[in-house]
């Protein structure tokens, strides 16, 4: 069954995900949340070459950020970083190139960034993927587990002492709304069993990546961590991966930088730093993880669980 054909998901999302939801929403926001200077602060941002990393680059760049992008690709990555520096004058705009979905070099990437960078401030998994088909990578991984899931944990985790030495250290993770559907799934991590979907798939990435922050949330009090979800956004991503849906939608898709917004919020603003640590947002505002209906809650020790397979997963994969 498609998540956005055929769920309660798609019938709340019609309005509230748009572009007209967002439109609507910024009626509410405060302009002046975002009337400040980021000079001097770092900010690590995955898959900033395009879609909604490349507008939150863009975005905090203006302030005066120090960026660092993330990026699988070097031409399209280089090509974001001239785009970037030519609209902002900003030239603190630095490329690293990493396959998030390569879990060891995931790992060796945090490392050498600890060994050359002594700050950073703030750190936005934005990087993604949906999955036409199962695929796994050099290491046997499922590819969408692999950087929606294992990368994210694995590159947050190996960050903290770094964030740990800054002032109003923070991270933000970007969601999706499609884990709505979805109940958090301790067994099968890696999909081999039953009928690969790759649009459920990833929404129970994206839900594993909710109580991912959560869990970190409680441990590490030094660091604001919120996770949010940006609507249905016009993406590259979305453009590939579901055609039909974007091809349906794409009236109704909100631009990259209408996706970004609150991305950018959570990572400047002092307003965004206000709530509780391991927030859920959308469009500035904390919203529920679950719908109504009770059936998508774990209870805590299949969290921790979680976690720990998680966490024994990463061990297994870093290097020696």
């Amino acid at each position: 069954m498609s998540l956005y054909r055929n769920s309660a998901w798609f019938l709340k999302g019609v309005t509230e995900f748009t572009r007209n939801g967002f439109l609507s929403s910024s009626k509410r926001f405060v302009e002046k949340d975002l009337e400040v200077s980021v000079a001097g602060r770092s900010f690590m941002i995955t898959g900033a070459n395009s879609g909604i990393g490349k507008a939150t680059a863009m975005a905090i760049a203006k302030k005066g950020g120090t960026i660092h992008m993330v990026c699988r690709n070097k031409d399209k990555a280089e090509e974001a970083r001239a785009d970037i520096v030519k609209e902002t004058g900003n030239k603190e705009i630095f490329v690293h190139i990493l396959d998030l979905t390569e879990t060891r070099k995931v790992w060796e990437f945090a490392e050498a960034f600890k060994r050359k960078y002594k700050t950073l401030n703030v750190l936005i998994n934005n990087a993604g993927c949906i999955m036409s088909q199962r695929e796994v990578n050099a290491e046997g991984l499922e590819k969408s587990f692999a950087i929606n899931v294992l990368g994210v944990y694995i590159l947050t985790k190996s960050l903290i002492p770094l964030l740990e030495k800054s002032t109003d250290a923070r991270v933000v993770t970007v969601s999706s709304g499609g884990m709505l559907v979805q109940k958090l799934r301790i067994g099968n991590l890696q999909s081999c069993a039953g009928n690969y979907d790759g649009t459920m798939v990833y929404a129970q990435n994206k839900r594993q990546q909710v109580v991912m922050i959560e869990q970190l949330a409680k441990v590490h009090a030094n660091i604001n961590f919120s996770v949010m979800h940006p609507g249905w956004v016009d993406t590259p991503v979305v453009a590939n991966a579901i055609p039909d849906f974007h091809r349906s939608m794409r009236e109704n898709l909100r631009a990259p930088e209408q996706g970004a917004d609150t991305v950018v919020w959570l990572a400047i603003s002092d307003a965004g730093a206000t709530h509780p640590s391991g927030s859920f947002f959308h469009d500035r505002r904390v919203v529920p993880t679950h719908l109504p209906l009770a059936w998508s809650r774990s209870s805590p020790l299949e969290d921790q669980k979680f976690i720990s397979l998680l966490e024994d997963l990463a061990k297994t994969h870093q290097p020696h």
